[in-house]
């Protein structure tokens, strides 16, 4: 299963874990293949760079440059289709999809309402972590 995951979601996922790890831990073990793109890439290092996420990089003794690579490890980089505009209240939400179109994604992961209001795009569902834990454990049997 090919996976597109918004910044939101890999952000949660590095540093609270919860049902977004469980998406980047399906990702490490290969029961899913993760894919980004390098703007996407440069996204989340701006957010990871955040002076609100100080706190908790030093709490973990981690660096916004170890998550990068960690998540590098984890994600193929795609170059980004070329889209419409689509999410006209935050253009970088098309990114993401530009990203799932050119990966040929079955899913893209946000918990981002802009993304989830458009249920799908190009025929790529656009679904809550959650919701993508139950279709890859469902897929298992």
């Amino acid at each position: 299963m090919r996976l597109v995951l918004d910044t939101n979601i890999v952000v949660s996922g590095l540093f609270w874990g919860g049902v977004p790890r469980q998406l980047l831990d399906f990702g490490r073990v290969g029961q899913v293949t993760l894919f980004t793109s390098s703007v996407l890439l440069d996204e989340l290092a701006d957010v990871l760079g955040r002076n609100k996420f100080n706190g908790l990089l030093t709490s973990q003794q981690i660096t916004p440059a170890f998550l990068m690579q960690h998540y590098g490890m984890l994600a193929n980089l795609v170059k980004p289709a070329s889209v419409a505009r689509t999410v006209p209240n935050d253009p970088d939400d098309d990114h993401v999809l530009a990203c799932a179109v050119a990966a040929q994604a079955d899913y893209i992961v946000s918990g981002d309402q802009h993304l989830l209001t458009l249920k799908q795009f190009q025929n790529i569902p656009i679904i809550t972590a959650a919701h993508a834990v139950q279709v890859i454990r469902g897929s298992e049997g």
